[in-house]
């Protein structure tokens, strides 16, 4: 198996568990409250990468070189934090068929502005019909997956 199969079998085996990720804060959001349950959920996370990290040898370093960053490439966090508060929150009204779907399609539609755009250190990628189409698509899939 090549490296993009495998980088794609672990996205994919990722992307599982995040559809797991919104009805499990849910609930523990019904027990704690929602921000509770948000900041509860990231300090677990937190503590289990900062056990990694310290286990892989790579340490933190070079921690200090986050001051030489553009502002942009420091609110990874915030905006984690963002989605997992709305998912566990909206998994309430909308499933977690829908908030897959509605995470999906927002991904992407970003995904393709930010690549004809060609920012966020990216490469630009022209916006095809293709894309659109794709993007489209989701939007029908959303729907279908939330009405029906």
């Amino acid at each position: 198996m090549d490296g993009k199969a495998i980088a794609v079998l672990a996205t994919a085996f990722a992307g599982g568990l995040v559809a797991m990720q919104a009805p499990i804060n849910s609930g523990l959001g019904k027990t704690i409250g929602s921000l509770p349950a948000a900041s509860f959920s990231f300090a677990i996370g937190l503590v289990a990468l900062v056990g990694i990290t310290l286990v892989s040898g790579e340490g933190f370093g070079r921690l200090g070189d986050v001051g030489g960053l553009s502002w942009y490439y420091l609110i990874g966090g915030l905006l984690g934090a963002v989605y997992v508060t709305t998912v566990l929150i909206s998994v309430r009204t909308l499933g977690a068929g829908g908030v897959t779907a509605a995470t999906i399609a927002g991904q992407l539609t970003m995904s393709v502005v930010i690549d004809q755009l060609g920012i966020l250190g990216l490469a630009q990628r022209q916006l095809t019909a293709g894309r659109v189409l794709g993007v489209a698509l989701l939007a029908v899939g959303v729907y279908l997956v939330v009405e029906t």
